[in-house]
């Protein structure tokens, strides 16, 4: 205030008078001076509009602006004592501030001026007050004796002038005397200046005066007047009014104005133009009338702001004063005689886009009442604006959509019918949006039988983008403007594509997707098309494609052609036709569209569309016999040999160039083939695909950098890169690329920047608490990227026969950047300077050692570190190290967070079995006197504690089961035999699960296996395997002593027997140097199912090997197998995880999809949890017994039971799956926790439902894995 300026005197003269005039019928109603002031002072609790004076948030502004730092600095002060316990509540805050505010230096000085400058305003505003009454004593004396002076002549044509008018105070007398100064049959001078001095009254007054309808009467009709400035003026009043006064007075003002322009159009006056006339806006008479104009749409913009605020019949008058006003249509007397202009002609000039149409529509407070009133009165509304589409198709008038520039004075018919156009697109496509709006249809053609339904109108939108006016290709860019027909088309199916229910009722039908591929078709076919702007076209096209094919029910659409039958879906469809037409592109076998500088764009749009199909294992189903994947790989090399020969660019040169453009071109198509090529990697199946293009280096490395950006994938996902790099990291080629990209490096060194050295943009206010979860919320996005990353494939070629460094000092800026420093530096902490390395060992270690229980329950990832780190033993050396000794001995555990977590660990890893098997110790403390009653795990003997009773019955014969037995030693009639059989066992499995368990002991063949062979063989893995198998059979009470010795022999026949049936391939994954990489825990499962006969184990291998599901159950079958096609083999890739994990996908998608939702959005993938319980045999997961369930089931009923099983698991396990995606844990929730209550027997009923639907497809597909894929 101590530069108070005479700008912000007369601002706050201004504000204050607002607020007197607002308030005077309050204080001129107080009986004294004294009640006066108390209502200003109370005035706050009584006047709802207190906060909206202009005075108040002036005051408000200038409070915060001078006093601000003071309540921040008193605010922090007394927060801080609350934190130290001193002081308590919410209002002890608020007073304490405002105490100590009002008696600060700043607030005694900011009284003082404000008072100051009151005194200035208030004065001069009382000056100016008896001012302006003597004026308006001397205006109405001159009134009275009719002494008319000069009027004031205003030279001003834009309505909107009028706001800076000064307020002149009347009287209802005054008022009164304008009124009948307004007559028309008064003088023209006398009724300039009435309006002259009404637009100098206050609107308020004017509006609440008794003459104020008398008033409005003649106002409506002095618009006809035909001096222009007297009409101006006018308009000048009613934007006043529009601009300053409330919805209940200004709905009077605009119905009066659109009733005045609807007896206007209805009465045909000479001024109304005609079609065929065009419209010449510097004529004064289109001048007026655009004027009028204007300000309804203006208006009709502004009020959808604040017409909630107050009664719907307000705005249900102003909406149905609109509608009435637009559906005025003049009817041609003669069929010679031409059209005149409607109302709509002149609003969609103005408004050519509909945005006060929009804006109605935004609410549902102002769409239902359109939507009603369009419904029950004026559905001939739409009617119209249908004609005009119809018209224009029917009649061929393609002459109409020439695109008209901004700056014109003069438009002509064809121009006015295509901005008429516009207007209607943009109103029916905002229509299209909402469920009532999509109510009114169909709709009967304005004098036309025909009705037009909802499809019938996509349809014509879509004809509308390859059906624009021809034009030369160097007059492409008149079409390239927000205006364009394809373009205007384009979005308002882009928007309904959007909106997952208007695109349901809209736009997926099969004759909508026709209609799209209408074009694709013909250029197929090589049918001559009148398309102009082809490449333009298609590229609309494909974008409304990519759209559709973004949503599940458009993409079933697309792929199946609405066929609801799984096994039926192979009929050609759309989707057939995008991609023949997407490969013949980048075949550039097209005639018409060779040579195009736009090709590139359009092959990258329909790759695009492709590409949101591939992405998806269903989608990838219909496009993997096209070979899609290596056009593509084609025209990458292509692209990249191109890109090579590019100069490097030379400083001083111009980058503008038309070589350097070419260039730029060429990079950025390689980068978009790049992308389609990675986006194959989304589904098990199209990672074996991407692997064999032999581009998944490339496309790793071009996916981390877009990662290290923080790209997004593409315009319709919403998710990032976690599903790629997860899906990648279960498998061996994948995850060798990622760590070439540098991806591993970098995921790394940001896990050790949160977990060792903080955020460097963190502002340090306080001391950083210690953690209180075992994992900081800072590092648990980088602990669940790692638990995605490291699955056993991923680990075994990350690590696999490499020593950790163990050195003897580390530095304490040595930055950990591979897996085996991680392991080093966080799991395996055998010395002082790995300890004293870090700068939070506690909570480092604790981050180790919960990566290390995750990593374990994968088992040959836990045989893998056993054998090579020893980790068990490093752990045991570690806890004997956590002991007090005491002069007795024996000393006492230190119960602290790394004991209790090394306790856990331990029992995971020297512990085998199902949930009800074993018992894992808690990770948490208790409450009470004995935090922690679990025995330590300190030596090499397990507590027995932890050890659950197996529950093996004793062997009683069942008549059930004799039956199933007698089919199976009598296989005289093959089929017979088969359903009879498979009858009998889902009827045992249904009622007597448990007597399957006890099958194996009636099964023997007459076969002998060799049974020579030396321990010294087998791999440390191995060996480490067979006494974790021996373990859990003794556990089970299922082997005998000198199992171990029969268990080996039956591995190494096997590894015998399958290496004969192995090719030898060049590879440089590690997992393809031998023979298979983890452990063969099929083999053992069938060693304990046979109670440890090795020779019964042999044969029943020997047998089972010629079967299909043996390439499914026993994972060692079809390792680098001569079986499959080569560059299978050589990708290391196993058919479970291409084949029964892809369809595992598929299936969770169709039959579980919040489910399958749930794991997209947690970053995770099914395929890399159900690759390890398929690997593993669910060991860890289930009971023994389940697990003889689950090989039984699969042998029994046939290979495609293995994916139903993992569906019904996953059906199981749904409640929690959704729980722990909330919780952001879900990755390891799958991995660590046991399978809880499920049994077999429960869902095999499940389980044949899904048979009829997915079997014929399933076991194709099965089958057919030695074929090469294409």
């Amino acid at each position: 205030m101590s530069h108070f300026s005479c700008e912000d005197e007369a601002r706050l003269q201004s504000m204050l008078r607002q607020l007197l005039q607002s308030v005077k019928d309050k204080i001129t109603g107080a009986p004294s001076v004294e009640c006066a002031e108390e209502i200003l002072l109370h005035l706050e609790e009584t006047d709802e509009n207190f906060h909206n004076y202009e005075f108040v948030k002036y005051l408000r502004q200038y409070i915060c602006s001078t006093l601000g730092s003071v309540i921040e600095e008193e605010t922090e002060k007394c927060t801080s004592a609350q934190n130290q316990g001193e002081g308590s509540g919410y209002d002890t805050l608020v007073q304490h501030v405002t105490k100590k505010t009002r008696e600060s230096k700043e607030y005694r000085e900011m009284m003082h001026s404000w008072k100051n400058v009151m005194m200035v305003v208030v004065e001069s505003l009382i000056n100016k007050f008896e001012e302006d009454q003597m004026r308006n004593k001397e205006m109405h004396r001159k009134i009275k004796k009719e002494q008319h002076s000069a009027y004031y002549t205003d030279n001003c044509s834009d309505s909107d002038s009028s706001f800076n008018q000064s307020y002149t105070f009347m009287t209802q007398e005054q008022l009164q005397l304008l009124v009948e100064r307004l007559e028309p049959s008064q003088p023209k001078e006398v009724r300039q200046e009435a309006m002259q001095t009404l637009c100098s009254a206050p609107p308020s007054d004017v509006l609440n005066c008794e003459s104020w309808p008398n008033l409005r009467k003649r106002l409506a009709v002095s618009l006809s007047d035909p001096d222009s400035t007297f009409s101006d003026k006018i308009l000048r009043f009613y934007a006043k009014i529009f601009s300053s006064s409330p919805l209940n007075m200004t709905r009077e003002v605009y119905t009066s104005l659109a009733k005045h322009l609807e007896l206007f159009f209805v009465s045909g006056e000479k001024c109304v133009p005609t079609i065929s006339d065009g419209v010449d806006i510097t004529n004064p008479e289109i001048i007026r009338l655009l004027k009028k104009m204007r300000l309804l749409n203006e208006y009709q913009r502004e009020v959808p702001s604040f017409w909630i605020r107050h009664p719907e019949k307000y705005m249900e008058e102003i909406v149905e004063s609109t509608l009435l006003l637009l559906s005025v249509k003049h009817e041609q007397r003669h069929l010679a005689s031409p059209k005149l202009l409607d109302p709509v002609y002149f609003l969609a000039l103005l408004d050519i886009k509909a945005v006060w149409f929009k804006k109605w529509m935004h609410a549902y407070y102002s769409r239902t009442v359109v939507l009603r009133l369009l419904e029950k009165k004026y559905k001939s509304l739409v009617s119209l604006y249908l004609w005009l589409l119809y018209s224009a198709w029917n009649f061929g008038n393609w002459k109409l959509f020439l695109f008209c520039n901004n700056q014109k004075t003069f438009y002509t018919g064809q121009e006015l019918q295509y901005i008429y156009f516009v207007h209607s697109l943009c109103l029916l496509g905002r229509l299209l949006i909402y469920k009532q709006g999509r109510n009114l249809f169909p709709i009967q053609l304005e004098n036309k039988k025909d009705f037009v339904s909802l499809t019938d109108l996509l349809v014509l939108f879509i004809r509308c983008i390859y059906c624009c006016p021809t034009c030369p290709k160097t007059a492409l860019t008149v079409h390239t403007g927000n205006y364009s027909p394809a373009v205007l088309v384009t979005e308002v199916l882009q928007i309904l594509c959007d909106r997952t229910e208007c695109a349901t009722e809209c736009v997926y039908t099969n004759m909508v997707i026709d209609a799209l591929l209408h074009p694709i078709h013909n250029l197929l076919n090589g049918t001559e098309m009148h398309i102009n702007c082809p490449e333009t076209s298609l590229i609309h096209i494909a974008d409304i494609l990519a759209r559709i094919a973004a949503i599940e029910d458009g993409l079933s659409l697309l792929l199946y052609g609405g066929n609801e039958n799984f096994a039926k879906k192979d009929s050609l469809t759309a989707a057939h036709t995008v991609v023949q037409f997407t490969k013949k592109l980048l075949d550039e076998n097209i005639s018409v569209l060779s040579g195009s500088e736009m090709m590139p764009a359009l092959k990258g749009a329909f790759i695009f569309v492709c590409r949101q199909m591939y992405g998806t294992c269903e989608g990838l189903q219909v496009l993997i016999p096209y070979g899609l994947h290596e056009s593509i790989a084609e025209a990458w090399k292509k692209a990249s040999l191109l890109s090579e020969r590019i100069p490097t660019p030379v400083p001083g040169t111009d980058s503008a160039s038309s070589g350097n453009q070419d260039s730029q071109n060429i990079m950025v198509w390689e980068e978009i083939l790049l992308d389609d090529l990675l986006n194959f990697a989304a589904t098990p199946k199209g990672l074996l695909l991407l692997q064999n293009t032999g581009a998944i280096n490339e496309c790793v490395t071009f996916m981390f950098s877009r990662f290290s950006k923080k790209l997004q994938v593409n315009g319709c996902e919403r998710f990032g890169y976690e599903v790629m790099v997860t899906q990648m990291a279960a498998t061996p080629p994948g995850a060798v690329a990622l760590q070439r990209s540098g991806f591993i490096k970098a995921l790394i060194t940001e896990l050790w920047a949160v977990l060792e050295c903080g955020r460097d943009d963190l502002r340090v206010t306080h001391p950083s608490s210690i953690p209180v979860d075992p994992i900081d919320r800072s590092c648990q996005k980088s602990f669940l990227a790692l638990v995605n990353l490291l699955s056993y494939p991923a680990i075994y070629e990350l690590i696999s026969d490499q020593e950790i460094p163990n050195k003897p000092e580390y530095s304490l800026r040595e930055v950990p950047t591979n897996v085996i420093d991680v392991i080093d530096r966080l799991i395996i902490l055998n010395s002082e300077a790995k300890i004293h390395s870090l700068f939070n060992y506690e909570q480092s270690h604790i981050f180790g050692l919960r990566l290390l229980s995750v990593l374990c329950c994968e088992l040959d990832t836990l045989l893998l570190l056993e054998s090579q780190y020893k980790v068990s033993q490093v752990l045991l050396n570690a806890q004997k190290e956590n002991v007090i000794e005491t002069s007795e001995g024996s000393g006492n555990f230190i119960i602290d967070g790394l004991s209790v977590e090394r306790n856990h660990v331990l029992v995971r890893l020297n512990l085998t079995g199902g949930p009800a098997e074993r018992i894992l110790p808690p990770r948490v403390l208790n409450k009470g006197t004995d935090p922690y009653p679990w025995p330590m795990f300190s030596s090499d003997t397990l507590p027995g504690c932890y050890l659950s009773g197996p529950s093996r019955k004793a062997v009683r014969q069942d008549s059930d089961l004799n039956k199933l037995l007698t089919s199976l030693k009598n296989p005289d009639k093959q089929m017979v035999w088969i359903e009879n059989y498979r009858r009998q066992f889902c009827k045992i499995m249904k009622a007597k699960p448990d007597v399957i368990n006890e099958t194996s002991e009636y099964i023997s063949f007459p076969i002998t296996a060799d049974a020579n062979g030396k321990n010294e063989s087998l791999s440390s893995v191995q060996q480490l395997g067979i006494k974790m198998t021996v373990r859990y059979g003794k556990y089970l009470n299922l082997l005998k002593e000198g199992a171990e010795n029969d268990l080996s022999l039956v591995l190494m026949h096997c590894g015998k027997f399958l290496k004969q049936q192995q090719t030898s391939v060049k590879s440089s994954l590690r997992c393809l140097r031998g023979g298979y990489a983890g452990y063969d825990w099929f083999a053992s499962s069938v060693f304990l199912i046979m109670s440890g006969d090795k020779e019964k184990t042999l044969t029943f291998l020997q047998q089972f090997s010629s079967l299909l599901i043996s390439a499914f159950l026993w994972m060692p079958r079809l390792c680098v197998s001569v079986h499959l096609p080569i560059d299978t083999a050589e990708s290391g890739i196993h058919p479970v995880y291409f084949c029964s994990v892809h369809y595992i996908e598929m299936l969770l998608k169709a039959e579980l999809p919040l489910v399958f939702s749930a794991f997209h959005m947690s970053g995770f993938t099914p395929s890399q949890i159900c690759q390890q319980w398929l690997t593993q045999c669910f060991w860890n997961y289930l009971d023994w017994s389940e697990i003889c369930h689950y090989i039984a089931t699969c042998i029994f009923l046939g290979p495609d039971y293995q994916i139903y099983m993992c569906i019904s698991i996953f059906k199981h396990l749904q409640q929690d799956i959704l729980q722990h995606t909330q919780t952001q844990d879900l990755q390891v929730f799958l991995k660590e926790e046991a399978l809880h209550r499920f049994r077999v027997s429960d869902y095999l009923e499940y389980m044949e439902s899904l048979e009829p639907t997915y079997r014929p497809v399933l076991l194709r597909d099965m089958r057919n894995i030695t074929v090469q894929s294409t």
